[in-house]
């Protein structure tokens, strides 16, 4: 996905418990910066219809109530965040690198934050909460962390049922071996966990190298279905016809009538990588990718229509919001008006 892309190259500039400890740096907080809307933002969260906020590079984070103009709000850290999720129309947490976790109890216009830890050096890419207290946040080589106290408190695990046979195999023989590197070695063998989705009772995640899972107690265990696709998968929702829908990369699209089994590939007729899934108000889905691309059916996914944009700009998440779509890309938001025809800005 584009925003995994993007938090890789952002770094280059810039389950067991097994950990409890949150380290607090120095806060440097974000510059408030008069083109915050046009620079690379990485997701977006609509609260409740009535508010969204924004998420990018720098800790910036953005506030708006029409879609049109946004407001930048200070926020105690200058890491990139790549992920906003709200439980209600108050309480959020934004996710991002050095392993930034950040709360607000206002509605985004005040931030605080939770945890962080350079010396990771990892980026937590996604970030879900099924109640104010119980929640969980993923991101590259596995990195899993849970809180059951609303983020006072955030416990690092260690899932296990991801690794291969033979890796598993390998960290077994290391342990005995030389623990410390057994240690070492876990920080980067699992996949990445690119997205996060509480679907009611349950909760899905996706990732690299074709991770589809399901659990029914909020991550604690995981049940992985069989591998569809190799490559990585980057969002997966619930359509309003109650079926499943993951994408990923290629412009593979796949759907699930029966809650993950069986897997039927749709056809987009695009390569471009697939990042995000929005769906509108009265039934249909979009899905924004690289490129410009955005496709669209009327359907419930089963059939696709490309509809690019002209700019080619890279569609990294979105939302319906007051009858169009308002994403967020490496230029900053755009508000996309679908109709029969097309697209209008």
């Amino acid at each position: 996905m584009l925003r995994f892309l993007m938090v890789c190259l952002v770094c280059l500039v810039g389950g067991n418990v097994y950990a409890n400890e949150t380290w607090i740096p120095t806060i440097s907080n974000s510059v408030i910066a008069p083109l915050a809307e046009k620079s690379l933002l990485l997701d977006i969260a609509r609260i409740q219809q009535k508010k969204l906020v924004a998420v990018g590079e720098r800790g910036h984070i953005l506030l708006s109530v029409d879609g049109e103009k946004w407001q930048q709000v200070s926020v105690p850290t200058e890491a990139t965040l790549t992920s906003v999720f709200f439980i209600n129309n108050l309480v959020g947490w934004v996710v991002g690198h050095d392993a930034t976790i950040l709360k607000t109890n206002n509605g985004g216009n005040n931030w605080h934050i939770q945890h962080s830890d350079p010396s990771l050096e990892k980026p937590f890419l996604d970030v879900v909460f099924k109640d104010p207290f119980h929640g969980v946040a993923v991101g590259a080589y596995g990195f899993f962390y849970r809180t059951v106290d609303g983020g006072k408190t955030w416990l690092s695990e260690f899932h296990e049922e991801f690794l291969s046979t033979e890796d598993s195999a390998y960290l077994n023989e290391l342990k005995l071996e030389d623990e410390e590197a057994y240690f070492d070695e876990r920080e980067s063998i699992l996949p990445h966990f690119n997205r996060i989705v509480s679907d009611g009772r349950t909760t899905y995640l996706v990732g690299e190298a074709g991770v589809i899972a399901k659990s029914n107690d909020l991550g604690l265990t995981w049940s992985i279905f069989d591998e569809i696709y190799q490559g990585s998968f980057f969002d997966l929702v619930r359509t309003q016809q109650g079926n499943l829908l993951v994408v990923g990369l290629r412009g593979n699209v796949f759907r699930s009538l029966k809650n993950g089994t069986p897997w039927i590939e749709s056809k987009t007729e695009t390569t471009s990588l697939l990042n995000s899934i929005v769906l509108s108000d009265e039934g249909r889905v979009f899905i924004l990718g690289n490129n410009g691309v955005i496709l669209e059916s009327r359907d419930d996914g089963h059939s696709f229509v490309l509809k690019s944009q002209p700019d080619g700009k890279s569609l990294i998440a979105g939302v319906w919001f007051k009858n169009r779509i308002v994403a967020v890309s490496d230029a900053g938001i755009k508000n996309i008006s679908m109709d029969s025809s097309g697209f209008n800005y």
